[in-house]
């Protein structure tokens, strides 16, 4: 079936830009139109909408609700907004001090619609977003940000992994497992279960599934073509990951929740990873490419750090109304120390450099203090340079970096086939199966970029890693309408961790940067790394507010909706421009 081979290798990037092209068009260009909680005068008689659920009140241009008041401390209060539509004022230790009603605030205080906040005396009033406004609101966001219909892509999407199926029972022959055109079905059956699922509940913005499904297929080819019996178990990570994409985006909707558990989920991190390590120091957990980072039950072998990336963000995101206490950024610094010397002395300095960079996002948004994040830095740097002082093979590690064709048959063994695996591909491949570089060590793992240049060609490989760009350009845009800032930190430290993580996997293979073991998400072969991808997803789901566009965003019922026109009781729950 040579003359198949010879069609779909032309055939399968028209399908991959036709796939992908309207979904990132949508995620790139929708517009994301702010929503407005409440109101709150000012002294000059004009009103500021309250477009977030934690605001900062003060001098600063920084703050949400700037009052250019000299009695007026930079960052004077903070105005946060509960689930239940229930707002509490912090004082942010001012000069002046906050009072409610006249009352004053010692620390914080409850703040109904009609109360008068005064900011060192600078008198203001928290008002609700008239029920008219609400609605039109609603429609206006409803009109402006539909996302685009994902039906298409759905089609064509089918049609990929139908093709990809046969293209690879083609290029096995009569050794074909049976497992490979079973799973490429399980995959298109769970793909369609889920939009079916996710349309019947009301929700109609896919284009981030639609992304991580092109992703995941080429996952499954290039498991397919490396390691055929690991199929069934990369299938099952992969439906391991959407079963957490969707409970950890569900689980996100109540923020108390979320803040009820960050001290579990630091834990987990830190549990994870010391468990790891304990496992190595002991000769139980499994060594892969000198990294103690494998934990190996029989036939099955997991790698802790994955899902610990998960706790970690999930940990150091949830500050909510503890955003402004430096005591618990403080605290998110003893934890990444934590996790940074468990790493360390696993000798996994690839993802020890992926947690690093993600603690640098978390903590600028935290905190917006770029004196602090130099003077961490530095004294990382310091840090690393003791670690080589007492560890001088780590060096050896990255001697071939810039240097691969010079040591083409030592340490620079892998760049230089990965290379030239690449470069044989051209712009369309070899095609699926027909490839050689997953004889080399790692290259269906931290050798992916080359496997992909090399079967499927360059336009393709490119397509997939400007489907991680395209994540975390929307991460970027749609933070400027978040709600809270844990959707906020979240979304951004996991579009960081996943850019990092690509282009340490992009530049390492082809030795532009040095190599360091880590993979592609969505498209390595490994359950962990599946997992991990799926469940960093939900946090850029969860902060994606177009219009019935996420499943981590509760929609209010019909109940809810016809209400907005009536004066609202206390305790009621109304979830805004749902």
């Amino acid at each position: 079936m040579a003359w198949y081979t010879t069609v779909v290798r032309f055939l399968f990037p028209v399908l991959a830009a036709l796939i992908l092209i309207r979904s990132i068009r949508s995620l790139l260009t929708v517009p994301h139109v702010p929503e407005v909680w409440a109101y709150l005068t000012l002294p000059n008689g004009l009103s500021q909408p309250l477009a977030h659920w934690e605001n900062f009140l003060g001098r600063s241009n920084a703050c949400d609700v700037i009052l250019g008041y000299p009695t007026v401390s930079r960052q004077h209060a903070a105005l946060i907004r509960a689930e239940n539509d229930s707002w509490t004022v912090y004082d942010l230790g001012s000069k002046g001090g906050v009072a409610v009603n006249g009352r004053p605030v010692a620390e914080a205080a409850p703040v109904a619609y009609g109360d008068v906040l005064s900011l060192g005396g600078v008198e203001t009033v928290l008002l609700p977003v008239p029920p008219e406004e609400r609605e039109k609101r609603r429609a206006r966001r409803q009109a402006e940000e539909r996302p685009v219909s994902p039906w298409v892509g759905l089609f064509f999407l089918t049609l990929f992994q139908i093709l990809t199926a046969v293209q690879l029972m083609a290029a096995a022959g009569p050794e074909l497992p049976a497992a490979v055109p079973g799973a490429f079905l399980c995959l298109t059956a769970v793909m369609w279960g889920y939009f079916l699922a996710m349309r019947a509940i009301r929700r109609v913005g896919f284009e981030m599934e639609t992304i991580a499904f092109f992703l995941s297929t080429l996952s499954l080819a290039v498991t397919a073509s490396s390691a055929p019996s690991a199929l069934f178990k990369q299938l099952l990570a992969l439906l391991l990951g959407l079963f957490l994409f969707v409970v950890l985006g569900v689980f996100l909707r109540d923020l108390d929740r979320v803040k009820a558990i960050r001290w579990l989920m630091a834990a987990g991190a830190i549990g994870l990873l010391g468990l790891t390590l304990v496992l190595g120091l002991l000769g139980l957990s499994h060594s892969k490419y000198g990294a103690l980072n494998w934990i190996t039950l029989g036939p099955l072998s997991f790698q802790p750090s994955e899902v610990a990336k998960i706790c970690y963000i999930f940990a150091g995101s949830a500050t909510l109304e503890r955003l402004f206490r430096k005591r618990n950024l403080g605290l998110f610094m003893v934890l990444t120390a934590v996790c940074l010397g468990c790493l360390a002395l696993m000798s996994d300095f690839g993802t020890a450099a992926i947690f690093f960079v993600t603690f640098l996002v978390i903590a600028y948004l935290r905190s917006g203090d770029w004196a602090t994040l130099a003077l961490i830095c530095g004294g990382s740097v310091f840090g690393v340079v003791i670690l080589l002082t007492f560890k001088p093979y780590i060096l050896k590690r990255f001697a071939t970096w810039g240097h691969a064709w010079e040591q083409s048959s030592a340490g620079g063994f892998q760049q230089v086939r990965t290379m030239s695996a690449a470069a044989s591909g051209g712009l369309v491949g070899v095609g699926a199966g027909e490839g050689w570089l997953h004889n080399v060590a790692a290259g269906d793992t931290d050798l992916v970029f080359g496997m992909l240049c090399e079967e499927w060609g360059l336009i393709i490989a490119v397509l997939a890693v400007l489907c991680i760009v395209t994540l975390a350009v929307f991460a970027v845009r749609s933070c400027r309408s978040g709600r809270s800032s844990f959707y906020t930190i979240a979304a951004c430290a996991a579009t960081s961790l996943l850019v990092f993580q690509t282009c340490l996997n992009v530049f390492g293979s082809v030795d532009l940067l040095p190599l360091t073991g880590v993979t592609f998400p969505f498209v390595s072969n490994g359950g962990s790394a599946m997992l991990s991808s799926w469940g960093l997803l939900a946090f850029l789901k969860a902060t994606d507010t177009r219009q019935n566009a996420s499943f981590a965003i509760r929609l209010p019922s019909r109940q809810e909706r016809d209400s907005i026109y009536l004066p609202k009781t206390p305790g009621e729950e109304v979830d805004g421009d749902a």
